[in-house]
């Protein structure tokens, strides 16, 4: 099953901390798509993927906020 996650306005450790929760349940293969536009984002989030094992899809900008794709583990 394929989520979304809007992270927008929220600064840092919040949208890893959101993911966190989102990744608690979901099943393994899942697709999670995170928006936010915390400049910290754009490195704490491939980081946190890395870290745990999930699969950073696609990382892209758009306009002002960045998207993320993270496949779960």
């Amino acid at each position: 099953m394929n989520r979304r996650l809007d992270t927008l306005g929220l600064l840092c450790p919040l949208p890893v901390l959101k993911i966190q929760k989102q990744m608690r349940i979901m099943d393994s293969g899942d697709i999670l798509t995170v928006l936010a536009d915390d400049p910290a984002s754009a490195v704490d989030i491939p980081f946190y993927c890395k870290e745990n094992g999930h699969r950073l899809v696609n990382q892209s900008q758009i306009n002002d906020h960045w998207q993320f794709q993270i496949k779960k583990k």
